[in-house]
């Protein structure tokens, strides 16, 4: 079991949109299901629009744009779902399927310098792997319909003031400056007890997308989860003797 995995996405002269690359994400996906304990994060510094990328897709036919599309969707969805939390880091450009991509894990940290946006309407189409349905639910539908229909591109600055990342710092020297937050966060949320971020991530998660008289009984369904669970003994126990809780996520 790992505790921690760290997924390097860095598109310069490949691009991420291809087959291979997209086989592998899709390997790290069921990877990170089965072995990965506690924390996820990604580095994402990728465009799905680029030159190559547009002229591969004029080639495509309609039925294999949607079938392409339908495969990275599912892909963002099985990303979105892991059951650990997910940090995207975003130390360069992440446009379209990029931001699409860090869009889909649960946190995000970002270089001042960064890039991000959906670009898609300024090609001709529109976010097509969750974009269009995660960015409202993040920075709010109106700020999203602006950023969508203009196709604009955003700082990492401005992105952490929307409410798109959750923290934002200057770059450094190394151009890592946004991974290495995300490890510095990772590292607050490891000492937690495992089952119990598991259980919460999945109560906001599932509360999100119904009536709140509804989220009320997911998160009693989830709590009741955690109930049992040695890890909450262990809790109780520490705070009595004023220690820090020992968490095996058990």
């Amino acid at each position: 079991t790992t505790h921690v995995l760290s997924i390097n996405i860095v598109s310069t002269t490949v691009d991420i949109t291809e087959p291979e690359l997209l086989t592998t994400l899709h390997k790290q996906e069921v990877f990170m299901r089965k072995c990965v304990k506690d924390c996820c994060f990604l580095r994402v510094c990728a465009c799905f629009y680029k030159g190559a990328d547009l002229k591969e897709r004029a080639l495509m036919d309609n039925s294999e744009s949607d079938l392409f599309v339908h495969s990275l969707r599912s892909l963002m969805t099985q990303i979105a779902m892991l059951p650990m939390p997910t940090v995207a880091a975003v130390d360069g450009v992440a446009l379209g399927g990029g931001l699409e991509l860090a869009l889909a894990c649960d946190l995000r940290t970002a270089a001042h310098s960064a890039q991000m946006g959906l670009i898609e309407t300024t090609r001709g189409l529109i976010p097509g792997a969750g974009g269009s349905q995660r960015l409202p639910r993040m920075v709010g539908i109106t700020l999203a319909k602006e950023l969508i229909f203009t196709g604009r591109r955003v700082s990492g600055r401005t992105a952490l003031e929307m409410g798109l990342a959750n923290r934002a710092v200057e770059q450094n020297q190394t151009g890592d400056a946004a991974y290495r937050e995300a490890l510095c966060l990772a590292r607050e949320i490891l000492p937690q007890a495992p089952i119990a971020v598991r259980m919460a991530k999945e109560a906001v998660n599932r509360g999100i997308q119904v009536d709140i008289s509804s989220a009320m009984a997911i998160e009693r369904i989830c709590y009741a989860r955690v109930i049992p669970t040695r890890d909450r003994r262990e809790g109780m126990a520490a705070f009595i003797e004023k220690r820090p809780p020992q968490y095996t996520g058990e």
